[in-house]
């Protein structure tokens, strides 16, 4: 295993975001279909990839392997990344048919993040969330490796013989098997423990801008890299093993009077909640809003995205289309390119880039 550390900045491979996909409770139709027209619209500005979370009780997508089936069918190039599946609201066996079905659909773009944890509603919602068996099931790592070995095709029973009633259609798998997605699985982590045991999985690792810290340091970044480090510590790929950056930043260049002041009422709202721990040991990033210039800055400056050869934008909740729309263009177009990144499509950048100005100008 290699743990020499590599220079301090690694070159910057891809780009993209994280989304919500909120949506009105009465009308939720408008918000899911505002989902596929933002990643139809962040693959024509060239970004890498887009994630989904996952949310439950909440008015944000809650199942985004069907989601990820729809917007599938509207893309081509972009990779479609969950930012996370909570897999202990999850079957293994259901989740993986429904990620190899949106697997397959989309031709092999999909990036499973995942995460476990114990039910963490009251208990008579746990009840009926999680059925009445909870108490007794296993919410630690070993049900990611469950959906892996299924999702990988692992052999769950002999098939019997065919007795001529309904087809011969008995697999002895899950299905659809998806050949490779078991080799992009993601876990979305923030402590130690599971950078270590991410690491030692030989799983790739994603982290946002929630932590934990374990020995009372408040530097955000520094406790952060620390996982980073400890992760490829202990991957079998050592060095190589594959680190994703997800920040929450809002660009202000170009937008308009009423977005800049909805941008920075956001951005002050949510300031005190990052200073110092929250709770027992949650740490969260400060939100970068500002110009292209000070984004960068910013960025250059964390030292857990120095360590990472991906990085994601969050986009904000409350925002809208119009605002998303925005903050992917600026992204895209002037922060992306002066962190070293080229569009997946230059062309298809520019082009957008151009219908924007005009839409700006009508």
């Amino acid at each position: 295993m290699t743990t020499a550390r590599q220079p301090q900045n690694r070159p910057l491979r891809s780009l993209g975001f994280v989304h919500i996909a909120p949506f009105d409770r009465d009308s939720p139709r408008q918000g899911l279909e505002d989902a596929i027209e933002l990643f139809r619209y962040a693959e024509e500005l060239g970004l890498d990839s887009g994630w989904l979370r996952t949310r439950h009780l909440q008015h944000g997508v809650s199942s985004s392997p069907v989601l990820f089936g729809a917007i599938s069918q509207h893309t081509e190039r972009i990779k479609l990344g969950h930012a996370v599946i909570p897999v202990g609201n999850e079957n293994p066996f259901r989740l993986a048919e429904d990620l190899a079905t949106a697997d397959v659909l989309s031709g092999g773009r999909l990036q499973p993040g995942l995460s476990v944890h114990p039910p963490s509603f009251t208990d008579d919602v746990n009840d009926i969330v999680f059925d009445r068996g909870w108490r007794s099931e296993d919410y630690g790592y070993s049900r990611i490796e469950l959906l892996r070995e299924l999702i990988a095709g692992r052999s769950v029973r002999d098939v019997p013989a065919y007795n001529g009633i309904g087809g011969d259609f008995d697999s002895d798998r899950a299905e659809p098997h998806s050949e490779g997605l078991a080799d992009r699985l993601w876990y979305g982590g923030g402590s130690l423990r599971s950078a270590e045991w991410a690491g030692r999985a030989g799983l790739n690792w994603l982290v946002s801008n929630i932590s934990t810290t374990a020995d009372g340091d408040t530097d955000f970044s520094r406790v952060q890299r620390g996982q980073i480090d400890a992760f490829r510590a202990h991957h079998p790929q050592g060095e190589a093993a594959h680190v994703t950056v997800a920040r929450v930043a809002v660009p202000t260049d170009h937008a308009t009077t009423a977005q800049l002041n909805r941008y920075r009422d956001y951005v002050q709202r949510r300031t005190p909640r990052t200073h110092g721990i929250r709770g027992k040991n949650t740490l969260i990033a400060v939100d970068n809003l500002g110009s292209r210039d000070e984004i960068v800055e910013a960025i250059r400056a964390d030292v857990a995205y120095q360590a990472a050869e991906d990085y994601l934008f969050e986009l904000p909740f409350e925002f809208e289309i119009a605002d998303w729309k925005h903050i992917l263009h600026e992204i895209a177009t002037s922060i992306g390119p002066a962190l070293g990144w080229t569009p997946g499509s230059a062309a298809a950048s520019a082009s957008a880039a151009h219908g924007d100005d005009q839409e700006q100008a009508a």
